[in-house]
């Protein structure tokens, strides 16, 4: 039976966004705009990295992965989005829904898992800055992104892996612009409890793990600063740590206002919002952050179109 009732949905129909007919072409010009920003500027990070030697350290390696995931998060969606809102062809195949929940999953906890990584960066750059060259080496580096990588990948798996399993009958209408994962539990007519436990349990250690990381480093961070206190010392630690702590800042804070905002929106409503600021908002600004907060990006930035303008010439 259950072989029958997956096979029974080859696809899905998704409804994306509650926006009026008279206003589909202003938000899908914004959110196209918005998109192509997001890859451009993610990608000019990841080429000024790579290019200027002079940001060939621990924390623009990170940079260089996070924007990368960045412009992944974003493509998971917002393409799919997009098609849908010019063509009006809503359905998304049974194979092309649950590798689209996959990959979001996966980026999205790559995302919350590099933020980490950066945020003990600073915690090194900071509180022992005589042995951040012996602590930060390559090899760390290299592992700590790989970790990520392998504990997403991991984490991704096992959510589609036990997806696979759950069986659908006869809804598949989808109130979301993407195939988000309790959404399709709901629409499933077996037993999900083993699935609802894996993303009680994983989904909230990719969550509070990180997070804990960050609040620890930026706590260790703030106590450094506060037995020396001085002008200089915390101009040295918003310099080092402001991009950072924006780029934590929106992408948290602004769920968690979101969350514990009114209870006159619904929920389903909340987790749309929730998922644009994930997968538009905050891979746009990123991009803004970290060139116009950040002196080295700026210079290399400048040194890179001095240079195409003299070649040109």
């Amino acid at each position: 039976m259950r072989r029958e009732n997956q096979s029974s949905v080859s696809e899905f129909l998704l409804l994306g966004l509650p926006i009026r007919p008279e206003q589909q072409g202003v938000f899908f010009t914004l959110f196209l705009g918005m998109y192509l920003t997001t890859v451009l500027g993610n990608l000019l990070i990841i080429l000024l990295i790579r290019l200027d030697s002079r940001l060939h350290t621990p924390m623009y390696f990170f940079l260089s992965h996070l924007a990368f995931t960045d412009v992944s998060f974003s493509s998971v969606t917002v393409p799919e989005m997009l098609r849908n809102m010019q063509t009006k062809h809503l359905s998304i195949s049974y194979p092309g829904c649950i590798s689209q929940m996959y990959f979001y999953i996966l980026f999205g906890c790559v995302d919350n898992l590099l933020l980490a990584v950066m945020a003990y960066d600073r915690y090194v750059a900071i509180c022992h800055p005589l042995h951040y060259t012996t602590i930060m080496k390559e090899d760390l580096c290299v592992l700590l992104v790989a970790g990520s990588w392998i504990l997403s990948c991991g984490s991704a798996l096992l959510h589609t892996l036990l997806l696979t399993q759950v069986s659908f009958c006869a809804d598949n209408i989808i109130p979301h612009f993407f195939c988000s994962l309790p959404i399709l539990l709901k629409l499933s007519c077996s037993n999900t409890f083993l699935n609802e436990l894996v993303i009680f349990t994983a989904g909230a250690a990719v969550v509070i793990i990180p997070l804990s990381g960050i609040l620890v480093s930026y706590g260790h961070i703030g106590a450094s600063i506060l037995k020396v206190p001085s002008a200089k010392g915390i101009c040295k630690a918003l310099s080092t740590c402001g991009s950072h702590l924006s780029v934590v800042s929106l992408f948290y804070g602004t769920i968690m206002a979101l969350y514990f905002s009114s209870s006159s929106i619904n929920s389903n409503d909340k987790d749309m919002i929730a998922s644009l600021m994930y997968t538009v908002v905050t891979p746009v600004l990123n991009p803004f952050i970290y060139s116009l907060r950040n002196r080295d990006m700026k210079l290399a930035l400048g040194i890179l179109f001095r240079n195409n303008i003299l070649f040109t010439k």
